[in-house]
């Protein structure tokens, strides 16, 4: 009894040093893709109209709280989005994103980026269900390599498009300012 009751014991505590709970989702401490290792730098939870929509990660080499910083960087990192609600639609997130890609780039839209983003926005053509998870990790000589359940689903080049992507969630206009701010480890 004693035995089990310390694997037990040991159980609960190697999954609390390796995920933090966010909204009811366990959030990684690592992403480990290929030969891509990063750490948690924050996570929060997006929300619309009081409802949780989705849990969202940032993930670095190394903690940053300085949003320019992280956007413009070229170097490996991810964001990680852990659908918590059974209301997200393909249709719906498609029109989010969109909306965040307007937001994010501002006046710097141009044709070359645009044909990358309807490329990303594909990766959403697909039914989305409660429970899914994408992971969008960049990597500086690939591109943004976008995972949907641990599937690669696309791999989309270039430092704007990452830049643009990676602006959603923490350009000047985010998504959401609070989930910004918790991605960037300044609010808990």
């Amino acid at each position: 009894m004693k035995k089990i009751t310390s694997f037990i014991l040991a159980a609960l505590v190697s999954t609390q040093l390796f995920a933090v709970e966010i909204g009811g989702i366990d959030m990684p401490d690592t992403l480990k893709k290929d030969d891509t290792s990063l750490n948690l730098n924050g996570a929060g939870t997006r929300e619309k109209f009081f409802m949780d929509l989705y849990v969202g990660g940032l993930y670095l080499k190394s903690k940053n709280q300085d949003a320019n910083q992280v956007v413009s960087a070229d170097e490996p990192m991810a964001l990680r989005l852990h659908i918590v609600s059974g209301l997200i639609t393909s249709e719906k997130m498609l029109k989010a994103t969109k909306e965040g890609f307007e937001n994010s780039l501002g006046d710097k839209k141009n044709e070359a980026i645009q044909t990358k983003i309807n490329t990303f926005l594909a990766t959403f053509k697909d039914e989305i269900k409660e429970g899914d998870i994408f992971e969008m990790i960049y990597v500086p000589s690939e591109g943004v390599k976008v995972y949907k359940n641990a599937a690669l689903a696309n791999t989309i080049d270039g430092i704007e498009f990452k830049q643009a992507l990676f602006g959603i969630w923490l350009s000047e206009n985010p998504a959401q300012q609070s989930l910004k701010e918790e991605m960037l480890g300044a609010k808990s």
